[in-house]
């Protein structure tokens, strides 16, 4: 199962990700970012989406 890393510290909550693979992100009650680490092969393309969309560049694709 391929992997994602958000490096928290440099996420600015824009949410960007969310729209783009809102399976594997998400935002809490607080308004600040949640993610599965694992996440299905066939979420691949809206994982890497999600990355690309990060303006802080915090996502981070693992295989």
């Amino acid at each position: 199962m391929p992997h994602v890393s958000v490096d928290l510290d440099v996420c600015e909550d824009h949410a960007q990700c969310v729209f783009a693979a809102p399976t594997v992100f998400r935002m809490n009650d607080d308004d600040r970012l949640e993610y599965d680490a694992e996440y299905d092969e066939d979420l691949r393309f809206d994982v890497q989406a999600a990355a690309d969309s990060c303006p802080v560049q915090a996502i981070k694709l693992l295989d």
